[in-house]
């Protein structure tokens, strides 16, 4: 599995410059204030610095689940016992198979097709099924995003990418609160300086930091697809799965959702995906049956994918693109079926 242990080293990686750029903001922000306030020796002014930061990406971790609830209304519905047996049984099998502690279940008032988990930890995790993956999807490509969802818990990605998504907003926040300042009557000369100095470098770490947990989100993304492909032992399945849910999002009414970066599939980033496909969809009708089969959609993803501009915005989206998952789940398709049987 050599893809598997490059994208735990590109995770490590990308985790450990990401922190190690929070560190240099809070450092870079106690410097800045120990050049204006005297009253405060550096070392002080580096350990507030780097305490406020610091405490801000724990209320982001703290109050994620709460935001995530708040932000669906009355749409998120946790189930009762017995209310869903089929998905109850899914769910218990995959975490036993896979030595997870079974989340709490909730079905979205959604008719497109999603699901997505939050939570702090395992213990208090909620795995989230939009009623219109249970209602269009047949049960092997449902189970395959149920293992795709297990596989964001195992790796706790919930907690990982909220606490670490906190680090840009911080610095946005901050060089909001700096440039905002400088209307403030009353200053003069040195003074001026200081929150031009601290917006700047504000400015800097968040776009450093940004596409850092962008490029985290994606590499999860795919860790996660992984984890279902040898989970459930049948990557056609998620194939299959991802190629609907980018068509059956993109066509769906548009709803912007707050929590769209949890999801299996980003809505905006499947509208994009698909809206060449739609355009050229003669192009990839192969059988000339005015429909785009499974086969044919993901021929079609392939080859989109290949342009210059879908490259270009990967860069800023919280997904990879569907043709990009794709192809790493065919080459693990080809791993298993070139496996001999156990025994």
């Amino acid at each position: 599995m050599p893809s598997i242990y490059k994208l735990k080293t590109a995770m490590l990686c990308s985790v450990a410059l990401t922190l190690a750029f929070f560190a240099a903001f809070a450092f870079g922000l106690g410097l800045i204030a120990s050049y204006y306030v005297q009253e405060f020796g550096l070392i002080e002014l580096l350990a507030i610095s780097l305490a406020f930061s610091s405490a801000f990406v724990l209320l982001e971790y703290v109050i994620g689940p709460s935001v995530v609830r708040a932000s669906l209304g009355g749409k998120l519905r946790y189930l009762g016992k017995g209310e869903n047996p089929w998905l109850e049984e899914t769910v218990a099998d995959l975490c036993a198979r896979s030595g997870l502690k079974k989340p709490r279940l909730a079905v979205v008032e959604d008719r497109s097709p999603n699901a997505f988990v939050f939570g702090r930890t395992q213990s208090d995790s909620t795995l989230a099924v939009h009623e219109g993956l249970l209602a269009n999807f047949r049960e092997d490509e449902v189970r395959a995003v149920i293992g795709h969802e297990l596989g964001h818990l195992a790796h706790k990605d919930c907690a990982v990418v909220t606490m670490l998504a906190a680090i840009p907003t911080l610095a946005y926040v901050v060089a909001r609160v700096s440039f905002e300042s400088l209307r403030v009557k009353g200053k003069k000369g040195s003074w001026v300086a200081l929150p031009i100095a601290a917006g700047a470098l504000s400015i800097a770490i968040y776009a450093i930091t940004q596409l850092l947990v962008l490029g985290l989100s994606r590499l999860r993304e795919h860790y996660a697809d992984a984890f279902s492909a040898y989970l459930t032992g049948t990557p056609r399945s998620l194939i299959s799965a991802l190629a609907k849910l980018s068509y059956g999002i993109s066509v769906a009414p548009r709803q912007d959702s707050p929590v769209s970066t949890f999801y299996i599939l980003n809505p905006a980033a499947a509208r994009d995906e698909v809206r060449e496909i739609v355009e050229n969809k003669e192009k990839y009708d192969l059988d000339r049956d005015g429909l785009l089969d499974e086969r044919e959609l993901e021929l079609a993803m392939e080859q989109e994918g290949k342009s210059f501009f879908n490259r270009a915005t990967e860069l800023y989206s919280t997904h990879p693109p569907t043709f990009k998952r794709i192809l790493m789940l065919k080459q693990i398709e080809e791993e298993i079926l070139s496996s001999p049987p156990p025994g």
